[in-house]
């Protein structure tokens, strides 16, 4: 975390789906390596900063190559969608919960239109419902 906080006060651009710390926790095992072999010379008049420096660009470098899949698969699911259903979840990402009268309201698109789109949204898992009848209300499925 300290990590990201220094990144975030040099401008790196925090991505939440994409973290640095799974990053390191997958590869802790190298990252203990290159600290204790950076930490082993700190003190002496010639710092080995190498290491370190490797290991953590390598972790950047992983992430953006997760970041980059991640941001692929979205394109790929946004251009096979109509677009009332990318519209929808846009705004469940934006919003967190909608119900279909919050749908209708905000796109202005028929309500028998929005059940559908929420339909096969729902069906291909990219929103999830929650409740039956007049509670009934989606969220953000597995995209």
């Amino acid at each position: 975390m300290l990590t990201t906080l220094l990144l975030l006060r040099r401008g790196y651009a925090y991505v939440p789906c994409s973290s640095l710390e799974s990053v390191i926790e997958q590869t802790k095992e190298r990252y203990y390596l290159a600290l204790r072999s950076t930490q082993g010379t700190v003190r002496s008049d010639a710092p080995d900063w190498q290491p370190w420096v490797v290991y953590f660009l390598r972790a950047l470098q992983q992430q953006k190559k997760r970041l980059e899949t991640k941001i692929q698969r979205e394109r790929i699911l946004v251009d096979k969608l109509p677009e009332l259903s990318v519209t929808i979840l846009e705004l469940a990402k934006e919003h967190g919960r909608l119900t279909i009268g919050q749908l209708v309201r905000i796109t202005g698109a028929n309500r028998n239109t929005v059940k559908k789109h929420l339909q096969s949204l729902v069906t291909a898992k990219h929103l999830s419902q929650h409740g039956k009848g007049k509670g009934t209300w989606y969220g953000r499925g597995s995209w």
